[in-house]
């Protein structure tokens, strides 16, 4: 039987990929740090490795006899400024590039459309054809996140055509779904105040994508030959709007929100505020807050997997309205 190894697989996307490989007959092994928080895994009969992303020595012994090496591990919202990002993410990475070439497995790299930077939604917007092969603009050097996810795909694309290592990425955009600790709960966080901001007119069609879908692409990708040395954004299901976004939100908590209306123009204002004095205060995720935010509120989805349905023939399963349901009432029963 053939065997894969993940890192990051007590998060939501190694999650997902366990199931789905699963379901396809692989056997499963992962590099895990903390046993305590992989209770879910050893249910599954998922073979653990101790050992972090970071020890490079750990790392290559957990991928030996393993044929796919799917690494999710990241840091999204870490304390400690660029540092932070940089260790886990791109050190993380190389050590995964390192452990694939040693064992001749293949590699995928979970990535992100965050590797656009900053002013990416504004010019794929603006643009036409394969969002994938369009060059990539400088990235600011206080964008923590999407600076570290860009150099760790550029070192997973430049081991690749320099032969060292089989590989591929996925792009996805944010992330929900069953087992998500990031978007979901913090959203579920906000509707249970006594009185939620509700911002703009709930007509924009949201970034956002099942982590069932990243992980049927991911599988896809690094078992395709069409798949080597490409990325693929994996950016949209059904649309789903902000406003049925919410309705379903609501329905997942069994709870009835109170809105606060905010006019988009005000909410930019006070986000640019807000972000800088949490910036200056270090506080996780703070670089992520600034006024381009509110895109994601405000403006449609700029991004396409019309590559992963071109060259991979994936076409989602999701209906964004039923699995938004489903992810709130995954974390209203926690």
């Amino acid at each position: 039987m053939s065997v894969a190894l993940i890192t990051g697989a007590t998060g939501l996307v190694g999650s997902h990929l366990v199931e789905r490989l699963q379901r396809e007959g692989w056997r499963l092994r992962a590099l895990v740090r903390d046993r305590s928080r992989a209770g879910w895994l050893s249910a599954r009969g998922v073979e653990l490795r101790d050992g972090d992303t970071q020890d490079a020595a750990a790392f290559t012994r957990a991928a030996e006899g393993v044929q796919l090496l799917f690494h999710c591990a990241a840091a999204i919202t870490p304390r400690g400024g660029w540092e932070a990002y940089r260790a886990p993410n791109i050190d993380g990475t190389r050590n995964a590039i390192a452990a694939a070439a040693a064992v001749g497995a293949r590699l995928l790299h979970l990535s992100s459309v965050a590797v656009y930077g900053p002013e990416g939604r504004s010019l794929l917007a603006r643009s036409a054809g394969l969002q994938e092969v369009q060059a990539l603009r400088p990235i600011p050097a206080d964008a923590w996140y999407a600076r570290s996810k860009r150099e760790s795909e550029e070192l997973v694309m430049s081991a690749h055509h320099a032969g060292c290592v089989w590989a591929t990425a996925v792009r996805p955009c944010v992330i929900y779904g069953p087992r998500d600790r990031q978007f979901v709960p913090r959203v579920a966080l906000l509707l249970r105040l006594p009185l939620s901001p509700r911002i703009g007119d709930g007509r924009a069609v949201l970034s956002i994508v099942h982590a069932r879908s990243v992980a049927e692409v991911a599988v896809l990708a690094v078992t395709s030959e069409v798949g080597a040395g490409r990325a693929y954004n994996v950016t949209n299901d059904l649309p789903i709007t902000t406003g049925e976004f919410y309705e379903a939100a609501q329905a997942g908590l069994g709870r009835r929100v109170r809105w606060l209306p905010v006019p988009g123009a005000l909410a930019q204002g006070a986000l640019a505020v807000a972000g800088a004095t949490l910036r200056a205060l270090r506080v996780p995720g703070s670089s992520m807050l600034n006024s381009r935010s509110l895109d994601f509120l405000l403006k449609d989805n700029p991004f396409s997997s019309e590559r992963a349905r071109l060259e991979l023939g994936w076409t989602s399963t999701v209906d964004p309205r039923d699995a938004v349901i489903e992810a709130f009432r995954d974390v209203r029963v926690r």
